[in-house]
């Protein structure tokens, strides 16, 4: 087929030149139209070219699946990617926010941020005049949300409306996968039970905003602190690494904390028998999942990663629109 412009639905045209920001910036139609998007972009039935244009990644943390998604994604979608990486960029050397935003909008059409803390984030899509886009925060990952869902979608029916009503079970830190997971989740009409430790909890005000969507779509978001809780008859079971990146002197405390908290076979049985086994990588056998949970025959995690780049070729479609 070849590329040619092809016109947003009129669900996904007002998105573009905004930010991503927080799985809430999105509405509840938003979310689906980018679902199905992706899923035509996979199975190559709809085409777009944004021949010309050029996303900047500026990534202070680590990558792999996020940081290669993106790359392709715009390969695929005939543009460019341009890595301005902290440490060989004036970033690293403490160049003001305000003025790499401003500068760099004037070279690249998107920015895919990588950081620490939302607030620098935030930052950016003050001074920026183009597309900002949260690739991770200690507060949230919008885009592998797009991703997780996509999979329960690919696993559970046709399209984003067969999402409602199912239940995703997360065990393990509240941290921002599970916020991300909970916001997207309630867009989606998805019942979602984050499963931890005492003082592990998601953050209070991320998990007052998506309950009070979660109401408005008639599911629900709730927080367990025993696991089999938490995952009892789920659809999916879901895990993420218990420390995170920036916690590796929590390292041996958390693996203390989370004793007993593995997604293991045991916990596999407790949930519906048609579960999927979900795990946004890198992950550690026999820590948050065990080695049969993540090579079983449940388990969907290599094609959650795939869908990354599923995911964000639709995301980009919609910020940067058809050239």
């Amino acid at each position: 087929m070849a590329s040619q412009p092809i016109p947003l639905d009129a669900t996904l045209a007002p998105l573009c030149g905004r930010d991503l920001l927080s799985s809430a910036d999105l509405t509840s139609a938003q979310t689906a139209a980018l679902l199905e998007l992706a899923s035509r972009l996979k199975q190559g039935d709809q085409r777009f070219d944004l021949g010309g244009k050029v996303l900047g990644l500026i990534f202070s943390k680590a990558s792999t699946r996020t940081r290669t998604s993106f790359t392709v994604a715009m390969a695929r979608l005939g543009g460019q990617t341009i890595d301005l990486n902290p440490q060989v960029t004036q970033v690293g050397r403490g160049e003001p926010v305000a003025d790499t935003a401003r500068v760099l909008s004037r070279y690249v059409d998107a920015l895919a941020i990588r950081t620490f803390g939302q607030d620098e984030l935030d930052d950016y899509a003050h001074w920026a005049t183009v597309p900002v886009i949260n690739a991770l925060t200690d507060l949230e990952h919008p885009c592998q949300a797009l991703a997780d869902y996509l999979t329960l979608q690919e696993a559970f029916g046709g399209g984003p409306d067969d999402l409602a009503g199912l239940t995703l079970s997360y065990v393990g830190d509240g941290n921002n996968v599970a916020h991300s997971l909970m916001l997207c989740g309630a867009l989606l009409g998805v019942n979602v039970r984050i499963g931890c430790p005492v003082g592990f909890e998601p953050d209070a005000g991320v998990l007052e905003r998506s309950q009070a969507i979660a109401a408005e779509r008639g599911c629900g978001v709730e927080v367990h602190h025993e696991p089999v809780a938490a995952v009892r008859g789920a659809h999916a079971l879901y895990t993420d690494v218990w420390a995170s990146m920036g916690q590796e002197d929590e390292k041996d405390s958390r693996d203390a904390a989370f004793a007993g908290w593995c997604l293991n076979e045991e916990l596999i049985a407790e949930a519906d028998s048609r579960a999927i086994v979900l795990h946004c990588l890198p992950a550690y056998r026999g820590k948050e999942i065990s080695a049969g949970a993540m090579e079983g025959s449940a388990s969907r995690i290599f094609d959650q990663a795939e869908n990354r780049l599923h995911a964000q070729q639709a995301l980009l479609v919609a910020l940067l629109g058809t050239g």
